[in-house]
């Protein structure tokens, strides 16, 4: 039957049973009572720390308004008058622009993936690039190339730090060999705070990155979903590290606050953000793309609004939202010091269970951990971290492996610690014993209770052709020679705080 569809429609076909399997992950969510055999999910970057306080804020609003407006189509699909009112002023106020951010600098939509696909559809042709830097967030494969025939272009680090100002000429050498392959890079997007490492880039290193994007006329994308999401990290690096230094945990600044004037023209930034991740909000589905010089662009955004628009009352909800300072301000702080301390808690469960992380986060729901042990991984091998995978599905636990977020070594997951503690402490518990399974058996991929073809999210696998797996641009490495990406990053082979 797929013979009948579209080429494009062809290939979604083979990842729409792969994802279900996701889905029945997340659907099966373990309890200790009511659910005991059900799956534990470190894997998905949800934030439960704040749900209580933002349902009964909500809960007391009415979300459709005596004169019955949220039952037409309102202002338009690109957001409503009061809403970009309300979301101008609530990002100036928090982002601390250079420029105000006026309502006419936004366009509203059903969520930061649908603005990731409108920003690569404005601003690639078929078969252009994007540079994103490894590891990155799994979703914006999909998001950027799906339906748009943009190109993503993986950036190798090597031993460089991927946030520090050293990481400027990685990204250069991949836009030149990606050009001399026939795929011209148009743009280079940003996870800022990142995702998966948990940390923010220094301002030398936005500069830096800014200053490239002018010299080639390209645009900047910092997707900035995480901004408010920071919070001062308790636990230094033990003394009983490698000597090499920990990375730092510099503070969160917008790109939109650093004046662009001499280092890039300001038509070329453009940031995101959301509410899903800042006020743990991933189901109400409403974003907002700022570019506050170039109304081509915003033009272009908001010619297909049709099919990203809101509802009404996830927009009522959110202008409810913004619109009260003292609830936001509060929420804002109280969810920071429970990241925070939610951290420290889960640092301490892995150190009692001898797991490997990196540390220096300080954003995001993120610890960036090694599993199985140093052989278990290096210079790349994906092998051993597939069949762990396999032994932590079995044990129904669920982290997202770093092959699937395009890590250089093997060996890494991304775990999300934004949880109940009991939820992370019985996570961690089958984490250690998947471990100790494979010291006494060798467990193939398909030797678990797991369910079978994993979408590349779980496996590390893709099945999108379109989407090659993790190293995975069928353009040359990017890497120039005296940047060669053969050995992991300094911050990725740091020792543990065991």
């Amino acid at each position: 039957m797929a013979g009948s569809l579209s080429s494009r429609g062809a290939d979604a076909t083979k990842s729409t049973g792969e994802l279900s399997q996701l889905w029945e992950i997340i659907s099966n969510p373990w309890h200790p009572e009511t659910n005991p055999t059900g799956y534990v999910s470190l894997g998905v970057a949800e934030n439960m720390l704040m749900h209580n306080e933002l349902r009964d804020f909500i809960n007391s609003k009415s979300l459709v308004d005596p004169h019955g407006k949220a039952l037409t189509y309102g202002d338009g699909p690109s957001g409503s008058k009061p809403l970009l009112n309300a979301l101008s002023a609530f990002l100036t106020r928090h982002l601390k622009p250079v420029t105000p951010i006026e309502p006419d600098h936004l366009v509203v939509t059903n969520g930061v993936t649908t603005t990731l696909e409108h920003t690569a559809w404005a601003l690639t042709n078929p078969g252009e690039g994007i540079l994103l830097g490894r590891p990155y967030y799994r979703g914006f494969l999909p998001d950027l190339q799906l339906r748009t025939g943009a190109k993503v272009v993986p950036v190798s680090f090597g031993t460089t730090d991927p946030c520090g100002p050293d990481c400027v000429p990685h990204y250069e050498a991949a836009l030149l060999a990606s050009n001399r392959a026939g795929v011209p890079i148009r743009a280079l997007l940003l996870c800022h705070p990142h995702n998966p490492l948990g940390r923010c880039y220094t301002r030398p290193t936005l500069i830096a990155l800014m200053a490239l994007c002018q010299k080639y006329a390209i645009h900047l994308v910092s997707d900035e979903i995480y901004a408010l999401s920071t919070w001062e990290n308790p636990t230094p690096p033990s003394p009983t590290m490698d000597a090499e230094p920990a990375p730092t945990s510099p503070p969160f600044e917008s790109i939109l606050s650093i004046p662009p004037t001499d280092i890039i023209a300001p038509h070329l930034l453009h940031t995101l953000w959301g509410l899903s991740k800042d006020f743990g909000a991933n189901g109400v589905r409403l974003a907002t793309l700022i570019s506050q010089a170039n109304p081509a662009f915003l033009a272009a955004c908001r010619a297909p609004a049709l099919f990203s628009s809101p509802s009404s009352l996830a927009e009522n909800a959110a202008l409810a939202l913004l619109g009260d300072a003292v609830f936001v301000d509060g929420y804002i702080a109280e969810n920071r010091r429970r990241l925070g301390a939610a951290y420290a808690d889960a640092v301490g469960l892995l150190e009692r269970h001898g797991i490997e992380y990196m540390p220096g986060a300080n954003a995001g729901f993120f610890l960036w951990v090694r599993l199985g042990g140093k052989g278990g991984g290096k210079d790349g091998a994906h092998g051993a971290e597939r069949e762990l995978q396999a032994r932590l599905l079995a044990k129904r636990v669920f982290l997202v492996p770093g092959e699937s977020v395009g890590a250089e070594e093997g060996g890494w997951f991304r775990m999300v610690f934004s949880q109940p503690r009991e939820l992370v402490e019985e996570g961690l518990r089958r984490v250690r014993e998947s471990e100790d399974s494979g010291e006494k058996t060798n467990v193939s991929i398909h030797d678990s209770d797991a369910p079978a073809n994993f979408p590349m999210d779980l496996m590390g696998e893709s099945h999108y052709p379109y989407l090659p797996c993790p190293c995975m641009s069928q353009i040359p490495n990017p890497a120039s020679p005296s940047h060669p990406p053969t050995k992991p990053a300094n911050l990725m082979s740091q020792k543990s705080r065991m």
